[in-house]
């Protein structure tokens, strides 16, 4: 019989990297009366709004107009129905979504607690169901973070976008199917490489049936590279940091997680791939599927590294994917990334105005909700537009006045014509860390003063402090004075580096833990507040480990390139302690080429279309099944002929690294 190993590691790295723990999730601030029992050297409890921070949030109903209903109702418009009640489970009676955890937004007065401005948003994205955007195009929103877009061909629906996972994929159709009638796909457009745009997409179409109706899956060239290895190679860190970012552990509530900007959160369940049969290269092409009329403009390097827009001429219509959202976007995203281009962003939105502005009438994107009007559109999206390039550009104009990356996040302000605007205003990405990436675009990780060329590590650095500082109990002292005082960021900062000098320092915990706090219930962006509540509770609790399921991440495993994989192994080893590990092994895939692996004092290199007659092992297989060479127990696969020494190769999983997904953030 042939043998299939799991890759279970290796897949739970895929599978936390592309998708986030689920609704369901162990939360400090709803159990805070049975933790103290659990872990009583790590607890404390939450705490309200102080006056500072109810000051700073009530200073939001005088900097935007709170009486500028436009984004509700177009949040509203096109209502088709609404789900009685919307929660989805999985295949084990696991809950992966529940919009009804927020139903505390509805109608409801803003508390102390949450920042007016990201309160209303909360609302806006609560607000869901199945919607008609124009004759034939519908969307079901608030059944995941992303929209499934529906467009009604001659005899079935083209799907833009199947969502983050299959069972919140398979609902929304479902309810579609329910309220309009029946209809097969026929189509499916996946307009960039996230997961979130992909990963439901067997909740949606079979493989069997792709195959067997010649369902066309078109993307953007490139999608699959940048969709299987963007968040593979440094998955595991991605997937750590996206915990704070979405606030994976921090249930919904007036003193918890709120939106997050694209939508209400990442949903739990199975992610999945289907490898697409339809590339679009150039901008202009025109696709005709199931009697629709679709024209693409191709968008690299903006929200994604491969993304394209949808101009559809019959409807007037024109889908701009994730690049115009009802939110200031990321630059570099806080789990972590490569650095957004904001200038070729600006480009790209203007040109889009150039190809279609003319004529559009209504425009539809991938999160969030539709705009129509022409001169709503034309306005939307040069604001858009203006935003990132001021971005770009300002930053820039800092850099060359000599200014650091601390120091431009700190003097950079919006226009106020643009600051007043309630779709770009900093819910997901912000204008602070988004002047940071710029920087770091431009300029990297050093800000030219030779002192900062190699600090000290964060532990040693504040193991030093500490001790020129000398009376723990003074800074302490001070620290409570300037919480007391409304200096939230400061405390944070100093009380963390006590921290980090001492982690059993309960009371420099708890006291970092409450600041953190304030920062949270003072910010506007989702994520930020997210963050802030995540490193709270991990100060007062410690790491909450979430278990986290694997289905799904093998369709991700199996669609690695021969490429993908040898990078990815080659990753995996500690090669200061393979650093005597020399040999040489001819890779044979049958259907894929031949490649050379060397392996030189424990690093690992690759040539495609290379042999040698004196390698030390040769490892004959179908190309299909590179993916078992990420785990020994490949080597025990019937689908893998090895001739030569075989321990050799075998040697190098004896120096692989473990990767622990759960590793500290807060303290060391």
């Amino acid at each position: 019989m042939r043998k299939i190993f799991p890759l279970l590691a290796f897949m739970m790295v895929l599978f936390t990297s592309c998708g986030y723990a689920s609704e369901n999730t162990v939360n400090y601030y709803a159990t805070t009366n049975n933790v103290a029992e659990e872990q009583p050297m790590l607890t404390a409890e939450p705490k309200t709004a102080c006056c500072h921070t109810t000051g700073f949030n009530r200073a939001f109903f005088d900097l935007l107009d709170f009486n500028d209903m436009q984004e509700f109702e177009f949040a509203h418009r096109g209502i088709v129905a609404v789900p009685e009640s919307l929660e989805i489970y999985d295949d084990e009676g696991n809950l992966v979504w529940s919009i009804s955890a927020f139903d505390f937004v509805v109608d409801a007065d803003v508390p102390d607690s949450a920042n007016p401005s990201l309160w209303r948003h909360t609302q806006l994205n609560q607000i869901h169901g199945l919607f008609e955007v124009t004759e034939g195009i519908y969307q079901v929103r608030g059944f995941d973070m992303t929209n499934l877009t529906l467009i009604a061909g001659d005899t079935g629906w083209i799907i833009f976008d199947p969502l983050t996972s299959i069972e919140t994929a398979r609902e929304a159709l479902r309810f579609a199917n329910d309220t309009l009638g029946e209809r097969p796909v026929t189509g499916i457009v996946i307009s960039h490489s996230h997961a979130d745009h992909f990963g439901g997409i067997r909740g949606i179409i079979s493989e069997e049936e792709v195959d067997a109706r010649n369902i066309p899956i078109i993307v953007p060239e490139g999608f699959e590279r940048y969709a299987v290895s963007e968040n593979v190679y440094a998955g595991t860190a991605m997937a750590r940091r996206a915990n704070y970012m979405y606030g994976a552990n921090i249930l919904p509530g007036e003193q918890g997680r709120l939106a997050i900007g694209l939508g209400l959160g990442i949903p739990g369940g199975t992610r999945s791939f289907i490898a697409p049969n339809d590339w679009i290269t150039t901008t202009g092409e025109v696709r005709i599927v199931d009697g629709v009329e679709m024209v693409f403009q191709m968008t690299p390097g903006t929200e994604a590294p491969v993304e394209m827009n949808t101009w559809f001429p019959a409807q007037r219509a024109l889908w701009m994917a994730e690049n115009c959202t009802g939110t200031l976007h990321n630059l570099y995203t806080l789990r972590g990334a490569q650095i957004r281009d904001g200038n070729a962003w600006a480009y790209y939105i203007m040109e889009t105005i150039s190809l279609y502005g003319s004529e559009a009438e209504v425009l539809f994107q991938s999160h969030n909700w539709p705009r129509w009007g022409n001169n709503h559109i034309i306005e939307y999206m040069t604001n858009t537009a203006a935003i990132y390039k001021f971005i770009n550009d300002q930053v820039l104009m800092y850099i060359n006045q000599g200014y650091t990356s601390s120091e431009i996040a700190h003097m950079i302000r919006l226009p106020e014509p643009l600051e007043r605007l309630w779709y770009i205003r900093g819910y997901y990405g912000t204008l602070q860390h988004n002047a940071r990436a710029v920087y770091q675009r431009f300029m990297g990780w050093y800000d030219g003063n030779p002192v900062n060329l190699h600090p000290l590590p964060p532990s040693e650095f504040a193991t030093s402090l500490v001790e020129y500082l000398g009376d723990i109990d003074r800074v302490m002292e001070l620290a409570r004075r300037d919480f007391e005082r409304g200096y939230f960021q400061w405390v944070a900062q100093i009380t963390n580096i006590l921290v980090f000098a001492d982690p059993t320092n309960t009371e420099a915990r708890f006291l970092c833990a409450d600041a953190l706090e304030q920062l949270a219930l003072q910010a506007e962006s989702g994520v930020w507040r997210a963050a802030y509540l995540t490193g709270a509770m991990e100060l007062r609790m410690g790491v909450t480990r979430t278990g986290v399921t694997t289905g799904g991440a093998g369709d991700i495993v199996r669609a690695m390139t021969p490429s993908m994989v040898f990078d990815y192994l080659g990753i995996r080893i500690n090669s200061n302690a393979a650093q005597d590990l020399n040999f040489r092994a001819n890779v044979n895939l049958i259907g894929g080429g031949q490649y050379l692996l060397t392996i030189r004092s424990g690093v690992l290199l690759y040539q495609q279309n290379a042999y040698v007659e004196d390698a030390d092992v040769t490892l004959t297989l179908p190309v299909g099944a590179v993916w078992m060479l990420l785990a020994p127990e490949g080597l025990d696969s019937d689908y893998i002929q090895i001739d030569g020494n075989r321990e050799a190769f075998a040697t190098l999983y004896q120096f692989m690294a473990q990767f622990d997904p759960w590793f500290n953030i807060i303290e060391p």
